[in-house]
């Protein structure tokens, strides 16, 4: 029997107090019907004995106290899936806006997921190529895995996502079963138009499907976007079997929203003003990328969040390194020197590259290549530091060729245009070029039998 409940005991914000009800879940969505016959959704996020408090997605405006009418559903908010999907539009609650109608499901699925048993995850291995040289060599992409990038304000991290989903191919994949998901979270209209866009632009759309959560829709929307997106996706790889790779963008939006609706429940702030449960909540989600035993298809993870004053040890960036496998750094000082995309090599990493590349799936020499790209751009950064306080006329010959390399690798490898799509073995006979600048005997992390192969040719 369902049961309608009349009145509300108090407004706050997004949220609304009921009392005296009975047989309500955690997490359960309601339907509230105000005066003038429309309808809003809401989901339970506390319960105190009869009292409940309900978060209105849409805001609470124009709701009364008295003459308001809520109705439970019975069951929490769910995402409608089917085949088709692929390729829409949609807001950051899973509705269509792409004036292509309503998705007929197939089912539908809690936006909060399962939890993953351990036993039945499959080691994530095998690389995606995403055509940037950066990547793909020093800090490449496994299939199955959470490389998030962390990036600053008015970064050029949106034109790396963009050709990003443009040029991503994963191997033994085609337009058939593969697919990206893209949510953007917070995003302002341009921004948003932009990505549409780019997308069509560049023929990819038929296999992206978007979740576009704009900077004026309600917040209480951005928090369901990501579960959204990763619900969707979850069906796509481990359902329909397809490699799925998921970019949402901005976590830091996600997490402000996040903070605002914790402050608005009157719930004790943790750092910064961020609720105590911030890394479990983020967690909650990053830990849903994986490969499952009995689907072939894998679900990658890209999520992209900016730094407040670029501080990699805020609350955000911080919890999301302790959750994912890596990350991929952008500078500033890279960008204000005109390099795209301005990827600092140095504090990148990808913790499971080791098990992605090499023989069988790059190319034999990409490990060692690797390790000495990583070090000798190291000894570049001692030789600048160096300089800077004796002068570079003053440095070793073999210091100013580290500095000379230092220029190549940033102008030629790290810098590289928008619309350049490189290869593994491109990006890799580059590595090779700009390592034989050096001398020889400097090149220590690399056999000789490798040198004998690709030094100096």
């Amino acid at each position: 029997m369902i049961i309608e409940y009349v009145g509300v005991k108090e407004i706050n914000g997004s949220l609304v107090v009921i009392d005296g009800v009975k047989g309500v879940s955690y997490e359960e969505i309601v339907d509230i019907r105000l005066d003038n016959g429309t309808v809003r959704q809401g989901r339970v996020v506390q319960i105190a004995g009869d009292r409940i408090v309900v978060q209105v997605f849409e805001g609470t405006r124009d709701v009364g106290l008295d003459n308001t009418t809520t109705r439970l559903t019975g069951h929490p908010m769910e995402m409608p899936l089917a085949p088709e999907i692929v390729g829409r539009i949609l807001d950051g609650a899973g509705r269509p806006i792409d004036g292509r109608g309503d998705i007929y499901p197939v089912k539908k699925r809690d936006i909060n997921g399962t939890a993953i048993n351990p036993v039945s995850r499959i080691y994530p291995q095998n690389y995606i190529n995403t055509g940037i040289s950066s990547i793909d060599t020093l800090s490449t992409l496994i299939r199955g895995q959470k490389l998030p990038i962390f990036s600053g304000s008015g970064m050029k991290h949106n034109e790396l996502a963009v050709q990003i989903v443009r040029q991503a191919k994963i191997t033994g994949a085609d337009e058939s079963n593969f697919g990206v998901v893209f949510a953007a979270m917070g995003v302002k209209n341009d921004v948003a138009d932009y990505f549409k866009k780019s997308f069509e632009e560049a023929g990819v759309m038929q296999h992206v499907t978007m979740f576009l959560n704009l900077s004026n829709d309600p917040i209480i929307e951005r928090t369901l976007t990501p579960r959204c997106a990763l619900t969707t996706a979850e069906y796509l790889a481990f359902e329909l079997n397809m490699h799925i790779l998921v970019i949402m963008t901005d976590m830091t939006s996600y997490a402000e929203a996040l903070r605002e609706f914790s402050s608005s429940k009157g719930e004790i702030p943790g750092r910064k003003g961020y609720p105590g449960y911030l890394y479990s909540d983020l967690a909650s989600m990053y830990e849903r990328a994986g490969m499952i035993k009995g689907s072939t298809g894998s679900l990658t993870q890209i999520p992209i969040l900016t730094m407040p004053n670029d501080d990699i040890t805020h609350p955000v960036p911080d919890l999301t390194g302790y959750i994912t496998e890596g990350q991929i750094v952008l500078d500033r000082g890279l960008q204000n020197q005109g390099f795209y995309p301005p990827v600092n090599v140095l504090p990148s990493l990808s913790r499971l590259m080791k098990d992605g590349i090499g023989e069988g799936f790059t190319r034999a020499d990409h490990p060692s290549l690797s390790n000495q790209l990583f070090a000798s751009y190291a000894k570049v950064i001692d030789a600048r530091s160096l300089a800077s306080v004796i002068g570079e006329e003053e440095l070793s010959d073999t210091d100013k060729k580290y500095l000379e390399f230092g220029r190549q690798f940033e102008s030629t490898f790290i810098n590289q245009g928008f619309d350049e799509n490189r290869d593994i073995s491109q990006s890799l006979d580059l590595g090779w070029k700009l390592l034989s600048t050096l001398p020889r005997a400097e090149l220590d992390r690399v056999d000789d039998e490798l040198l004998d192969k690709y030094y100096g040719k």
